[in-house]
């Protein structure tokens, strides 16, 4: 076991892990934090996506030694304190959420769109939101919210 120290939601947390372990199971085992959802394991689903430095990252593959350690994670949980970031706000009122299982990992690749194209097309969401499955097939709803919330942050 070697120790990490990992800054989540800005704020630190020293934990002992093995060194190929997961992100993930760091972020939910070790942290507790349960908003970041285990999918594939493979990187493929995105269910497990949070924002490393603002960057989209799936931690399910994403070993725990990989993480520098001035790096900032980002998870559904740090986003905003009472679930009113735009992009929150916009999938509610697009009543995006069914199962809502894939949502925090959606949300957040959502979040690191809008922060590099505050304006996309539906194209480059359709680009940008590639590989975060929601199985209850929601695509046009959260393409809805995803332009709402781009009309929010203007």
């Amino acid at each position: 076991m070697e120790k990490y120290s990992l800054r989540i939601n800005n704020k630190v947390h020293e934990i002992s892990a093995e060194s190929e372990m997961p992100l993930l199971w760091a972020i939910r085992d070790l942290v507790g934090l349960k908003g970041t959802k285990f999918g594939c394991g493979q990187g493929l689903c995105g269910a497990c996506t949070v924002l490393l430095d603002g960057s989209p990252i799936r931690s399910c593959s994403f070993q725990i030694s990989e993480v520098d350690i001035n790096a900032n994670i980002t998870t559904i949980e740090g986003l905003s304190d009472n679930g009113d970031h735009p992009v929150q706000q916009a999938w509610v009122q697009h009543v995006v959420p069914q199962c809502g299982y894939c949502q925090s990992g959606q949300i957040l690749s959502a979040v690191a769109l809008l922060s590099s194209n505050p304006s996309p097309s539906d194209e480059e969401i359709d680009t940008a939101m590639n590989g975060n499955i929601c199985r209850c097939g929601t695509y046009n709803r959260i393409k809805e919210a995803i332009h709402t919330a781009s009309n929010s942050l203007k």
